[in-house]
């Protein structure tokens, strides 16, 4: 009986060699960098109000950048360590605004199981350059 081991050892090599580049995890800083790359902070501000939010971007375990008409306001919250970029934020507001102090619960979008909590602070708008 002859060993297949050569053989599966060459097409591992081969196959390491000449497969598709493995995706490399991007730096949060770096990450941060491009959402806000041609944009200017501004003066921080204490609530955003929520039916003008687009939508939300996580950075892993720096912040949560929200996305409110053509401005980007990023908030740094107490316990950012624990967030993933794969989390589901929810978030129980008393009004129509998100607002420093408010908390937001971290589920595991896999296991829908909660996974924590971060409690936000100011938000810091970044408009694009004039």
């Amino acid at each position: 009986m002859r060993s297949s081991y050569p053989l599966i050892a060459a097409a591992l090599i081969a196959a390491g060699l000449a497969g598709p580049a493995v995706a490399r995890h991007q730096d949060p800083a770096d990450v941060l960098a491009d959402a806000l790359k041609g944009r200017v902070a501004g003066k921080p501000v204490d609530c955003i109000d929520l039916p003008r939010t687009g939508g939300s971007q996580i950075i892993d375990g720096t912040a949560i950048v929200y996305n409110v008409g053509s401005t980007l306001y990023v908030n740094r919250p107490n316990g950012a360590d624990s967030l993933r970029s794969d989390d589901v934020l929810v978030t129980k507001t008393f009004g129509s605004q998100l607002c420093r102090m408010d908390s937001v619960r971290l589920f595991d979008s896999a296991s829908r199981m909660q996974r924590g909590f971060v409690s936000l602070n100011e938000f810091v708008p970044y408009k694009r350059a004039s």
